[in-house]
């Protein structure tokens, strides 16, 4: 019997049903299998002006399979494909390491919970900003408030890049996502953001491998991230926008 390769899975997250997966193909777009929703994901700040949920906004269509999503960041049909990294002078190479994400991520520990910050990764939603700061929060942790604080501060960074412990137990507080696909839009600091990649989508490489399967992911849809195919915040650097309108409506996580 030939050899299975089985996809790690990074603990506190479930693979998606096989029929959802994303393939990157090697210099073009992503393409999306299994029509999980694709929704814009708006940055809503709190009365700081630090980022505190998610609105969700436009739901975009998408007829057929797979569907492709513009990962050079040229496309006038963002966030769909239309071609135009045929004639963009983009590097489409795929520079993540491969590597679990948690292998290379700092700890922070406090008196009831540990966070892993693994900085590669950050998509600079900053949603670890508020109130004091995740970092410092989590040393402080020992009422219900704080916990509270840390919990939803890690859980609302799209990236994964951070991750709440239980220290007690060792287990992670992870949200619970059915499979889908965010168009994330950061009104506060003018720009679009990556593709949020939401509860354990399959991404498999240009080369066939497939990546850690992680309940939360952000893909670059600039074009210029460091950390290909995954978001680098470089988005909010160069000014990346869509210039998809913003279509809120009442939901909020």
């Amino acid at each position: 019997m030939a050899n299975v390769i089985k996809t790690a899975v990074e603990a506190g997250s479930k693979e998606a049903d096989p029929r959802f997966y994303i393939k990157i193909t090697s210099d073009g777009p992503y393409l999306v299998y299994g029509n999980p929703p694709i929704d814009q994901e708006i940055i809503v700040p709190n009365d700081e002006g630090s980022s505190w949920v998610y609105r969700r906004g436009k739901h975009f269509e998408s007829s057929g399979e797979p569907t492709a999503l513009c990962r050079c960041g040229n496309s006038r049909n963002k966030p769909f494909c239309d071609g135009a990294h045929h004639h963009t002078d983009w590097d489409p190479t795929e520079t993540n390491s491969k590597r679990p994400l948690l292998e290379d991520a700092e700890e922070f520990e406090g008196p009831t919970m540990v966070l892993t910050d693994n900085e590669e990764y950050c998509a600079f939603a900053r949603f670890c900003d508020a109130y004091g700061r995740i970092w410092n929060l989590v040393q402080m942790a020992e009422d219900q408030e704080t916990r509270d604080l840390v919990i939803h501060e890690a859980n609302h960074c799209p990236a994964g890049r951070l991750i709440a412990w239980d220290k007690k137990t060792g287990k992670p507080y992870e949200p619970a996502f059915d499979p889908a696909i965010g168009i994330i839009e950061d009104p506060e600091i003018k720009v679009s953001g990556p593709i949020w990649v939401k509860g354990g989508i399959r991404i498999e490489s240009a080369d066939g491998t497939s990546y850690e399967i992680r309940n939360r992911v952000t893909l670059c849809r600039c074009g210029q991230s460091s950390n290909k195919p995954f978001c680098d915040g470089t988005h909010a650097s160069m000014k990346f926008k869509d210039d998809t309108p913003l279509e809120k409506t009442d939901v909020e996580w």
